[in-house]
């Protein structure tokens, strides 16, 4: 089933890229689209992660210069057994489900602009368009999107480093494909997002470079930086540290192996 039309819709939902949680990575246009919005809408994903709305809670009362509602809501949860492709779209359902109810019940004409912060950038390893377009299957909608500041932009630069080496590509992938399939065929450096279990452990250390960063761009950024075999079970034990401090924890690295010549 195609998403209906948007480009009529009286009705728009904007995604607006807030980097990291730092005030200082918004866009101008993310701050003018924020201050343009009827409705900004907060999710709430439990009490181990409180610091994240209260997060997005400080980035609104910093760049709103005017009155504009904000709703925090509950955020539906992903169910953690059987089937991982299928858990993930029955949760977007469900979450799109939520932005209509709540859509409904504080904006009644119909119209008007919604805004989502979204973490990062919705373009990368984000799964907030996908959501928006279960959206556009019920109501018309027209979908903007304000790009933001990437954790692994910021990776790059808390470590003064480039992306890829000269003339060379990059694989960005996730921490279960890294674990479940290994290196990637044909790669040298490789990003590695949503890695829940250290997944570079899985890897033989000869021969690569790990730059690591948890809450990168935020007042408690972690840097860990060296060759794997040396500093791999460095960034395990103070990942667990932080994640047991905080009670959350995001973290990015980038993997390259080292030249052959």
């Amino acid at each position: 089933m195609r998403a209906v039309e948007d480009v009529d819709a009286a009705l728009e939902l904007q995604l607006v890229g807030i980097g990291t949680g730092n005030p200082a990575h918004l866009t101008l246009a993310a701050i003018e689209a924020l201050n343009q919005a009827a409705l900004i809408l907060l999710p709430r994903k439990g009490e181990d992660k409180l610091e994240l709305l209260d997060l997005r809670r400080h980035i609104c009362a910093r760049v709103l210069d005017g009155p504009v509602r904000i709703v925090e809501f509950d955020l539906p949860q992903r169910a953690a057994d059987g089937d991982y492709l299928a858990a993930v779209a029955d949760w977007h359902e469900a979450i799109a489900a939520e932005w209509l109810r709540q859509i409904d019940a504080y904006l009644p004409t119909g119209g008007g602009k919604v805004a989502l912060l979204v973490w990062g950038d919705p373009s990368l390893y984000d799964s907030t368009l996908r959501i928006a377009a279960h959206v556009q299957h019920e109501r018309p909608l027209h979908v903007s999107v304000v790009p933001g500041i990437t954790s692994l932009q910021v990776l790059t630069a808390a470590h003064r480093i480039p992306l890829n080496d000269v003339a060379a590509p990059v694989m960005i992938t996730t921490g279960r494909r890294l674990r479940e399939q290994g290196w990637p065929v044909g790669a040298d450096t490789v990003a590695v997002m949503l890695d829940g279990n250290c997944a570079f452990t899985t890897l033989e250390g000869a021969g690569i470079e790990i730059w690591w960063g948890a809450y990168v761009g935020m007042a408690q950024q972690a840097l860990v930086a060296g060759p794997l075999g040396e500093v791999a079970d460095q960034i395990v034990r103070l990942r667990a540290q932080l994640r047991a401090r905080h009670g959350w924890i995001m973290d990015i690295y980038l993997l390259r192996r080292r030249s052959r010549g």
